[in-house]
């Protein structure tokens, strides 16, 4: 609930001010957060002109205020243009988007084509339509991504859609695989960058509450949600309300890989692995306890033998 709708409830001065400041938290948050991702990456260059998509959910449009805010305070220079994809889905309200970007006085451009059709021809009812509407949606956006003479596409993914890419693929998939930061596209000719990578989606859902986005919703073309998705979605929240701090670890893993300790025979020279005799600070210590282990119920302790 933005401010405004707080004051017309009459709260009271005093929980106004104590909302605005964490309000403001929030935005130093995303702020700060989003800027150590452009960093960490090497996101955004000087002379760059970002695309932003911009679907009208709620992670696009924190994305894209954000990057407003950062360009303001950047010691480098870089343009941004808005772009959304009006697929024709019915009852799309396609007058929401120009008006909260006319206001906002930023660079946009609304693509129009018809991929709704195309899919429903081609998918049976009652399918998930999102693969190939995102095929679909990929090689337009390109193509705009040209034509506007964008070299970065900016994605809205945060934490929380990595996290959940990440255990579809070694669920569904059988590989160690998430969606990174930042990525050559398939074409070989754009950069795709998601700089919301180390948002949690809890906060981008509160700031579009405060700052009250045209929200769009996402389910106009019927599609049936993926329920692989909701399902690690819904396995996330759980471990994070019962073992607060393991999704935190999770993420942090995906940034601290040792592939000397998987087995990917690609990553690591394990057939030409020799001893060498040099100590190694960082190597296997073979018969120690596995970190983290609870022993078990039968196990017999070293000292005891």
């Amino acid at each position: 609930m933005s401010e405004a709708d707080l004051d017309q409830l009459g709260v009271s001065t005093r929980t106004m001010e104590k909302i605005a400041h964490e309000n403001n938290k929030l935005h130093k948050r995303l702020c700060r957060q989003v800027g150590q991702a452009i960093g960490d990456f090497n996101m955004i260059e000087d002379g760059d002109k970002v695309m932003v998509c911009l679907s009208g959910g709620k992670d696009s449009y924190a994305l894209l205020d954000i990057l407003l805010t950062l360009r303001e305070r950047a010691p480098i220079h870089f343009d941004i243009v808005a772009v959304n994809l009006d697929q024709k889905q019915p009852n799309f309200p396609a007058d929401i988007l120009p008006a909260y970007l006319d206001k906002l006085g930023v660079d946009y451009h609304i693509e129009n084509q018809d991929t709704y059709s195309i899919v429903k021809r081609l998918i049976p009812e009652g399918k998930t339509t999102c693969s190939l509407c995102s095929r679909l949606r990929r090689g337009i956006l390109y193509r705009v991504a040209d034509e506007l003479g964008c070299n970065k596409i900016a994605l809205g993914h945060h934490r929380d859609d990595i996290l959940e890419t990440f255990f579809l693929n070694m669920f569904f998939g059988g590989k160690l695989k998430g969606m990174p930061a930042k990525l050559v596209s398939d074409d070989g000719k754009h950069m795709v960058i998601r700089p919301l990578a180390y948002v949690k989606e809890a906060d981008t859902e509160r700031y579009a509450e405060v700052k009250g986005f045209p929200i769009i919703p996402c389910d106009l073309c019927g599609s049936q949600e993926n329920l692989q998705r909701k399902q690690i979605k819904n396995m996330l929240r759980e471990w994070e309300k019962k073992h607060p701090g393991r999704v935190e670890n999770i993420f942090s893993s995906l940034s601290t890989v040792v592939p000397s300790h998987l087995m990917d025979r690609g990553m690591f020279g394990f057939v030409d692995l020799k001893t060498d005799g040099v100590a190694n600070p960082l190597g296997d210590i073979a018969f120690d306890e596995e970190p983290c282990s609870t022993p078990a119920a039968n196990t017999i302790s070293l000292t005891q033998l």
